[in-house]
């Protein structure tokens, strides 16, 4: 117990920093050993399993015991999640545009996922998964079926439940927390792992041979976590909004970087809110709720992809048409599966739009599994947080609205 305590009590990023320095020089002087690559997989595993408890529990408990009046803030939050999704899509058609990259796409290994062919799959696959099996939602990480149905059972205990029932729900939550809490000490061994396994496989050409499209993407992603974003939050609140995005970027981003999980991220994100005062009834719902359509990085991976594929091809694209890959970018983005390299497979649905076969939009996907180690860990830290940024925000927001009402009575 003691080491234990001392574990805990360490620097996290420090510890995987190590793991990270360790994991890379061992994958190169000895590859291949599966004990060591055990590790990474078992880390995601925890994470994969506990995360879709944790979004379940967590929304049922908060809808269960909210009080009344939050409306305008989530109306407030929802805007920003969908425009800086939106948003984000626009910047990476246009970066893409100013600086055309082509990959070789001959020889790349093929990919077995799934994934959508069209716009009118995703639509419906959205749609009809929203009403699956509650269970089943639970064990296929189906985060916007497990929102709507701890929504509906949270509202329903609003309703029959007594403060007990309530009380426990909440100790319940607190638990599944903790349980996350432990997962994420594991890090640093889990980390060690995957980069192993990772330089074991890939050695160091991620960062030669596709190198000017990682660049291109995380070019994106921190240009919209820097800039953009800043800037909206800037206009809402009429003040210099780099403090708030400073602390977001040291007290969200960077856990998410490493655990590649928004929602396990998510009691990261409501200790920053609750350090920050903010209403528990409204932030415990919304941060749960932004890690399921709140999807900036995943915009920018698809609409940088596609459009990488297009250039790869020879094709030109049109204003209208790139216009129109923002909007998908972002309606299948808010859609992408909760595991880690979800907006991925999306990338076929978008290239569509283009007439590219699904043959070839597969090779593009399995390029980005090669380059995901880097990419889904940036993509996830802008995710995650930009959940926690524009729930303060928007509390933020009408608290400003409220005084200057009451200084105009």
């Amino acid at each position: 117990m003691k080491f234990f305590r001392a574990w805990q009590q360490s620097n996290l990023m420090l510890r995987i920093l190590t793991g990270i320095i360790l994991g890379s020089i061992l994958g190169i002087m000895m590859p291949g050993y599966s004990v060591v690559s055990m590790l990474g997989d078992l880390f995601v595993g925890a994470l994969k399993g506990i995360a879709p408890i944790l979004v379940g529990v967590l929304v049922t408990a908060s809808v269960a015991k909210a009080h009344n009046g939050l409306g305008s803030r989530f109306k407030t939050v929802v805007m920003l999640y969908m425009f800086t999704t939106l948003m984000a899509a626009v910047f990476a058609v246009f970066a893409s545009s100013l600086f055309p990259i082509s990959i070789v796409l001959a020889n790349v290994v093929d990919t077995s996922n799934a994934a959508p062919g069209a716009l009118g799959d995703v639509f419906r696959n959205i749609v009809t998964e929203v009403v699956c099996n509650p269970l089943d939602a639970i064990v296929r990480a189906k985060y916007l079926s497990i929102l709507f149905w701890a929504i509906i059972v949270g509202l329903a205990l609003k309703m029959v439940a007594t403060k007990q029932t309530i009380d426990c729900l909440h100790d319940w939550a607190e638990a599944v927390s903790k349980v996350v809490a432990w997962v994420i000490q594991c890090a640093p061994f889990g980390i060690f792992g995957l980069v192993y396994t990772t330089v074991s496989q890939s050695g160091l050409d991620i960062f030669t041979t596709y190198g000017k499209l990682l660049l291109l993407l995380i070019g994106c992603m921190l240009t919209v976590s820097l800039v953009i974003n800043p800037i909206i939050v800037g206009c809402m609140l009429r003040r210099n909004p780099y403090p708030l995005v400073w602390r977001c970027l040291k007290e969200s981003a960077v856990s998410a970087f490493f655990t590649r999980s928004s929602a396990a991220n998510i009691p990261v994100n409501m200790a920053l809110c609750k350090r920050m005062g903010l209403d528990e009834d409204f932030y415990s719902v919304s941060i749960p709720l932004g890690s399921t359509i709140n999807m900036n990085g995943a915009a920018v991976t698809i609409t940088v992809m596609t459009l990488t594929t297009c250039h790869t091809l020879g094709l030109e694209i049109s204003l209208f048409s790139a216009l129109l890959l923002s909007i998908i970018a972002t309606l299948g983005a808010c859609g992408a599966s909760g595991v880690a390299g979800g907006s991925l497979l999306l990338i076929p649905m978008a290239c569509s739009l283009f007439g590219i076969s699904n043959d070839v939009a597969m090779q593009v996907v399995a390029v980005g599994f090669i380059i995901g180690v880097v990419q889904d860990s940036v993509e996830t830290a802008l995710n995650s947080s930009g959940d926690v940024l524009f729930t303060i925000t928007a509390e933020m927001r009408e608290r400003l609205k409220r005084n200057e009402k009451n200084e105009i009575r």
